[in-house]
This record gives structure tokens, sequence and C-alpha cells, in this order.
């Protein structure tokens, strides 16, 4: 049956389309940032939240001097704010609090929050304890945490109701009905892009198995009107058969009228941050924006590799100690406490990664490669721990600072897997364009990979980030790889 969610308008000419002045948008409903589209109601709630957060360590510092502050400190104490406003921004966003899932529960909510500001309070100490000009009194900065924690609580939830209230969400039209407009139906039925409000999908000329009647949009004008008198923001192209009766003319009248056009690819991409294979043209992937990557960008992130690399050293050293001794202790002495294996890096160029070993001596013996699975029975207890919070994978630091590896990008597979997984997927190849990363897009996106099935969604995230790749993405990246890390996301 067609989903008709809102009855269209009829009309026999077609009609200029003209922005209706009682619908204006004050804003777009998602921002294009460096190739990355970013929902803008969250970009409006961070900077509420920034100058909260601002206030927010004033009345901690109030509260704990009880007006002594206000003595000629103000100016002086504002570095210190503005750190403090980074820090707790930096760290919402790296417990997800930015994501459209985080307004879904309550409890989640309260959850993200609260560890989030514990995790930004512990950061804000060893900045005081390195940086001691920015010292506070502690008393000061736990009151400024827990004032932070109440402001931006109750920020969300008025953000809540109104988002309940009032329907901000994006407003699309679907053009098909048929096979390809089910795909769209599929993902909107799994609650995978409840964040837009399809209004509509109208039946076009040409849609496989679809015995109704001819398309409304056939008749000059309709779409037109349809597209201002429902208030559309967005029109997708999901037509089976788009050379019989694709309304051009009304397209570009909407177009013009400032009514974004996507056609069905685009559409995922931007709503689920993947590229999907079934429905992708060889051609899209020279054709479409991105996929370029210049010598300004290998030098900016290769700097940024190594000096975090230098940066974390001396943090990851007591890590290192004690995964070393727990291995040895566990294995009685017996086996390496690290372990190196062949892997495929860009260009297909092989190297050797190394982690921590986390499987019993002689996991492989037979020869044959295998997936790590869930509750893998050669992984020992150390090994289980480390991989949960994913310790394992700290002596990558040493391919970060060799090259063979960047902090963010695919991550690197065997080269049997990668044989394997080439012959049957598509377009497999296109992910070493760019360099493996100790995490990336389809760390924090997708479960870990451990099936050919699970390798062909991982590919759809790693094209992504390969297409889109920037300083902006792969600092979010970086950002959610800590809540993955705290939280033991997706690890085996």
């Amino acid at each position: 049956m067609l989903d008709n969610r809102q009855d269209g308008g009829t009309g026999s000419e077609r009609i200029p389309f003209v922005a209706d002045n009682g619908n204006v948008r004050f804003f777009a409903h998602s921002t294009h940032f460096f190739r990355h589209h970013i929902p803008t109601d969250y970009i409006l709630l961070g900077v509420i939240e920034s100058f909260l957060l601002l206030i927010s360590f004033y009345i901690g510092i109030e509260l704990r001097h009880q007006g002594a502050l206000w003595h000629g400190n103000l100016g002086a104490l504002f570095p210190t704010a503005v750190l403090f406003c980074v820090v707790m921004l930096l760290s919402l966003i790296a417990f997800g609090a930015y994501q459209r899932q985080s307004s879904q529960s309550p409890s989640m909510l309260v959850v993200r929050i609260g560890g989030s500001m514990l995790a930004g309070m512990v950061v804000l100490g060893v900045i005081f304890y390195v940086v001691p000009t920015m010292l506070i009194a502690r008393g000061a900065l736990v009151l400024s945490v827990f004032a932070s924690f109440v402001m931006v609580m109750a920020c969300r939830l008025v953000f809540q109701r109104i988002s309940s209230a009032y329907d901000m969400r994006q407003r699309v039209l679907v053009l098909g009905s048929g096979k390809r407009a089910s795909q769209i139906r599929a993902v909107e039925q799994a609650g995978a892009i409840s964040e837009i409000n399809i209004v509509y999908y109208m039946p076009m000329p040409g849609d496989a198995d679809d015995t109704r009647s001819i398309s409304l949009a056939s008749t000059p004008g309709t779409l037109s009107h349809y597209v201002r008198n429902n208030h559309i923001d967005l029109i997708v192209l999901a037509m089976d058969d788009r050379r019989n009766g694709l309304p051009v003319h009304e397209l570009l009248d909407c177009k013009m009228g400032g009514i974004e056009v996507l056609d069905l690819l685009s559409f995922f991409e931007r709503q689920t941050s993947k590229i999907r294979l079934d429905i992708m043209q060889p051609s899209w992937l020279f054709l479409s924006d991105g996929f370029q990557v210049n010598n300004f960008r290998r030098m900016w992130k290769r700097l940024f590799d190594i000096f975090s690399v230098m940066l974390l050293a001396p943090v990851v050293l007591p890590v290192v100690l004690l995964a070393a001794f727990a291995i040895l202790v566990e294995s009685g002495g017996r086996g390496g406490i690290f372990y190196s294996q062949t892997r495929v890096g860009q260009g297909g160029r092989v190297f050797q990664i190394y982690k921590f070993r986390s499987m019993v001596v002689g996991a492989e013996e037979d020869g044959v490669p295998r997936w790590a699975q869930k509750n893998d029975s050669r992984i020992t207890r150390v090994g289980a721990f480390l991989r949960k919070f994913r310790l394992d994978e700290v002596p990558q630091l040493y391919n970060i600072l060799k090259g063979d590896m960047s902090f963010v990008g695919p991550r690197p597979e065997r080269p049997e897997f990668v044989q394997r997984l080439a012959e049957k997927i598509p377009y497999y190849n296109e992910r070493h364009r760019v360099k493996p990363g100790l995490s990336g897009w389809a760390q924090i996106r997708y479960p870990y990979g451990a099936s050919e099935e699970d390798g062909y969604e991982k590919l759809q995230y790693d094209l992504y980030y390969v297409k889109n790749y920037s300083i902006l993405l792969d600092a979010l990246i970086l950002l959610q790889t800590a809540e993955v890390v705290l939280l033991g996301r997706g690890s085996h």
C-alpha cells in the first residue's frame, strides 16, 4: 500500500516554485562542514551549552569563595574558564552527548552527561597539575562540575520538550514507491533515520510492482504545489526508472526555491554515515564530491600522529609495564609479551603490526588464520581485559611512529582476509587508499567485525571515511573512541 501521509494538491499548469514566507526556516537542518553533515540544532545546542559551562564555572568559584571572586579577579580567571568550557564540551562530544540517540533515553542521557563531567574533571585535574598557573581550588572545581551537570541536564530537558512539542525534523518527500524507495522504508522502519520526517512516498512512472494510478507528479504543477503546501525541506530521488517521467522542470523550480534535492545514494550517505554498496554506481566514486587527499592533509596528519605519540608516551608507559607484568604472571613466563602479525596497509603494502599478546601460545598452530569470536576460547583472562578496553592495541603507537599507521583510518586486516574479502566484496581494496588507523569510523559506528558479512558492513563505513576524510572527522573519531574504550563497546 502507498504510504500516503499527507494529501497532495493537484493542478493543471506548471507554477514556478516560490518560497512561502510563512514557512521560512531560520536555519538549515544540517551544516556541511569539512564534507561532514552536522545537525544544525545540535550545533545551536552546543553553542548554548558552551555559555552554560562558562556560567557554571563562575558559579562554582562564587559558591566556593563566597563573593571574593568579584573583587577584581573576574578577568584573571577567564582563561581557566575557557579551558573548563572546552574540556567539558569535548568530553560531552566524546561521550556521545551530541548524537541523535543520546536524546532517546533520559536514563542514558544522565549516564552520558554525568560520565562526561567526571571524565572532564579528571582531565582538568591533570592539566592543572601540569600547568599550575591555571589551578583553582578543588572545592571550586567540584562545585563548577556539579553546576555544569545541573545546567546541561536542564538545557537538555528543555531541548527535548521543545523537540517533542514542535516537530523540528527535516520534512522529506521521496519520489518513488517501488523497489528503490522500499530501501528507505526498511531503514525508516528499523528506526535508523528517526531524525527526519518522511512525509510521503510519491509513486512515479516506471516504479516496479506499482499497480496504482499514475503519479501525481505527472500532472504539471503538482510537485511544486505539494512541496510548498506541505513545507518539504528535502526531495529524494528514489524512482526505479529515472528515464520515465522525471519531472525535471518542477525539480529545478523546487531547487531554485531553496529545496534540496538528493539522489538515493547521497541521501543514505548523509543519514547513515556510510556508503551503500548495493546501490552504488562505479562512476559515483569519481563524480561525487570527496575522495580527495592532498599533500597538505598528509603533512598535518603525519605531524599530528608524531606529536600525539610523543605526548601519550609518558601516559601509556605505566600501562605497558602493568600489562607486561600481568601477561608474564598469567603465562608463567612462557610465551612473549608482544606479538606481531602481518597486515595490509596503504596502497596494499604489507607491514608488521604489534600488539600485546592476548591469546594462548600457539593459538593458530595449525597455520589457519581465524577471526577472533565472542567468548573465544583462545583468549586469556588478561587478554580479555586488555581487549575489552582496547589496551592490547597500545603497542601500535610504535607503528604510528614508524609511519605504517595513523591514529585514524580503516583498521588493517591480515593479507589472507583481504584477499578473501576483495574477491567477494566490490571496491574492498579502495579502503587501502589511506593509511590504516588505530581507530576508525567503522570502529565507532559498527561492532567488532568477525565475518565476511561484517567486512561488507564495515567497508561501507570505511569508504565513507576515505571519501570524507578531513580534520573535523578525524577529531570526531578520536573523541568518540574514548566512549568505545571506556565502555568497552564492540570488543572481542
